[in-house]
């Protein structure tokens, strides 16, 4: 069981941290904030994805009987979610009519979108960073019919949010997250585990389902990852973003600062 983290400098928080384990995928520079945190620490830090996308087939999508051709406007909360519309749209051969209208989650999903069509000739409505952002532009185009593409697994606050204001839209489940395969992996025996959604919690428990926290830190990136880490009866020692420190790296490094013994 772990040991309690409520005093810093106490039972694990007084470990030195010397490997970290980040549950997405290796960054595809050399140069980034984990090997900056890596050389400046001495600390070995490895990449491994804990969850996997899986595409849903163009045929088990026209089972769900969704004409996007019916539709006016998308909502976009991932990149994903982009990818996998478009395949979906490839697949159909269907050419998105110019005065569709798309509504992202944040600046990077809206930039993301550019891979697909040419932004200054779409009508784009664009989110700071959660959907909640989003409300209020969205409320703004009550007539509007909307697809939201996502996977099987996505947050509440979105569909809550759309049923409440009596909008037309639906949800098309175009890709799914599921559990990677780790039994490659012997153990997870890290100093700390960085984690970035609730999926990656449950992977975790799926691949290692007698897993005890002991002296591992665990970090969650977002409410709903630490929410997860909670509700798993794990201990939550690094929690980003905050304040301070808005990535993860750097809220590992914040930790760090405050927690890792001299010498």
């Amino acid at each position: 069981m772990a040991e309690s983290a409520d005093t810093p400098g106490i039972g694990r928080h007084a470990k030195r941290i010397q490997s970290i384990l980040v549950t997405q995928p290796k960054p595809t520079t050399e140069v980034s904030p984990y090997s900056a945190l890596a050389e400046k620490y001495g600390i070995r830090v490895d990449f491994r994805e804990f969850i996997e996308v899986q595409p849903v087939s163009y045929k088990d999508f026209r089972r769900d009987k969704i004409n996007i051709a019916d539709f006016t406007a998308v909502i976009f909360t991932s990149r994903n979610a982009v990818d996998h519309f478009f395949r979906i749209c490839q697949e159909a051969k269907i050419e998105m009519p110019a005065e569709m209208k798309y509504f992202c989650i944040s600046e990077q999903t809206a930039n993301y979108l550019q891979k697909y069509i040419v932004l200054r000739k779409r009508k784009l409505f664009v989110g700071t960073r959660t959907a909640a952002d989003l409300f209020d532009v969205i409320k703004k185009h009550k007539g509007e019919n909307f697809l939201y593409p996502c996977s099987d697994i996505r947050k509440d606050d979105l569909p809550v949010f759309m049923r409440a204001n009596n909008l037309k839209f639906t949800e098309a489940v175009i890709y799914r997250t599921v559990a990677s395969d780790l039994s490659d992996l012997s153990d997870v025996k890290y100093d700390v585990l960085a984690f970035f959604s609730p999926s990656g919690i449950s992977s975790l428990f799926v691949n290692f389902p007698n897993f005890v926290q002991d002296g591992t830190r665990i970090a969650a990136f977002g409410p709903t990852t630490a929410k997860a880490v909670r509700d798993a009866n794990l201990e939550l020692d690094i929690e980003a973003p905050m304040p301070n420190a808005p990535s993860m790296a750097g809220a590992i490094e914040a930790y760090i600062r405050l927690n890792q013994p001299a010498g």
